[in-house]
């Protein structure tokens, strides 16, 4: 019998963090009882009406066909409206992706070779950090965000830019943030769009939270040549299940549909034709149906936020957009992984640990999972844990 050498993995894999949701999935499976203010969902289904007119068409033979590789015709008519009216985006195109997590692969397969440099800033997303691993991309420089605000920090990025030969491929952030809970202001999104194309380097923004702006608050978008958006159906709608997301690319960029055609052809070939329906019926309900369900998250935030007042109010960020706050673990406590698991096994309450957004000693509340009854109870285990931490330590037993 021949022999063989020992079978390698690809090193891109093996030198890609592992995902964090895997880890407090599991964490969450072997503690008894436990609720979850880890992962970033809500806790809405999609629009009846919708629902009640994809069952409709479950026996349609086009529903078990492939369709056009970047989205079936309605929908991208219905998301180019949208985008012109809502977004303000005039000269973009779509792409329809398995989500937004796809939609974000797709463009660094697109845009970025193994050995360039590309930004992200932190706390940033740890699914966004992975796909650069995972594709080779390993230079990556991690910008710092304003100590009071989170913001990305622009004067940093304009130093980083002017001083590096090439500039890096791409700038990315997150609006509003995940995991930040905060948003960039218009004026500072544009300065960073800017910033970017002076150099000549792309920007990647995610706007799968678009929707969820609080008190008064209001998303903008920005558009060039340089500039791509991805937006989302999961949140907003309740389809994380679905898997829908988009692209908007610019469509003045030659060439830019047949290289993110060659990648969606060979992951999806496309999205789930009946997912693509239900995205487009939910369209057609319309985004009052969504702020009315967005609106109601405050009282989740402002219950959770109640609960990290021991932490001190200026250890707690974000509420101001998205589903999620960050807090500064105490004074002294870095391993965030272990009150994460502290947290879960004695009281019953899960997180996210800040060393996966970059953050060490931090962590991510997310408050759009739960209903308002259960946010509470899961405000109250957390108060309860942060109590016991700040006065003895992570107690055993």
């Amino acid at each position: 019998m021949g022999s063989f050498g020992k079978l390698a993995l690809a090193r891109r894999a093996l030198e890609t963090e592992s995902p964090i949701m895997v880890q407090m999935q599991e964490l969450c499976r072997r503690t008894k009882d436990s609720v979850s203010l880890a992962q970033g969902v809500v806790h809405w289904q999609p629009p009846k009406q919708a629902l009640n007119k994809v069952k409709q068409l479950v026996c349609e033979p086009k529903i078990s066909r492939y369709g056009a590789d970047e989205g079936i015709p309605e929908l991208r008519d219905a998301l180019m409206y949208k985008l012109q009216k809502e977004n303000k985006l005039y000269k973009s195109n779509i792409m329809v992706t398995a989500g937004a997590n796809q939609a974000f692969v797709n463009l660094v397969l697109a845009l970025c070779d193994a050995g360039d440099s590309v930004i992200m800033f932190a706390p940033y997303y740890f699914n966004a950090y992975m796909s650069f691993q995972m594709t080779g991309v390993t230079n990556i420089l991690v910008g710092p965000g304003d100590p009071k605000t989170l913001y990305p920090d622009a004067d940093w990025l304009e130093q980083m830019l002017k001083k590096s030969d090439p500039p890096p491929k791409v700038v990315t952030v997150v609006n509003p943030g995940n995991p930040s809970g905060t948003y960039i202001p218009e004026p500072l999104l544009k300065r960073i769009s800017d910033l970017c194309r002076d150099v000549g380097s792309w920007l990647i923004v995610d706007n799968t939270y678009e929707y969820f702006m609080y008190d008064g608050r209001k998303h903008s978008c920005v558009e060039g040549d340089h500039v791509v958006n991805i937006f989302s159906f999961s949140k907003a709608y309740g389809m994380m299940g679905w898997r829908v997301g988009y692209i908007a690319y610019p469509a003045e960029v030659d060439g830019f549909l047949a290289q993110l055609l060659k990648v969606q052809d060979n992951i999806p070939i496309c999205a789930s034709i009946i997912s693509q329906y239900l995205a487009f019926f939910s369209l057609e309900v319309g985004t009052d149906w969504v702020r009315d369900q967005v609106n109601d998250l405050v009282k989740n935030r402002d219950l959770v936020r109640e609960s990290l007042s021991l932490l001190g109010d200026d250890n707690v960020k974000g509420g101001e957009g998205a589903i999620y706050l960050w807090a500064r673990l105490p004074e002294g406590i870095k391993d965030d992984f272990e009150v994460v698991r502290w947290l879960a096994q004695r009281h019953g309450v899960v997180l996210i640990p800040g060393s996966a957004c970059g953050c060490p000693g931090h962590v991510r509340i997310s408050f759009g999972g739960l209903p308002e009854a259960q946010t509470a109870v899961a405000a109250e285990r957390l108060v309860k844990g942060l109590e016991e931490l700040l006065r003895d330590g992570m107690v055993e037993g």
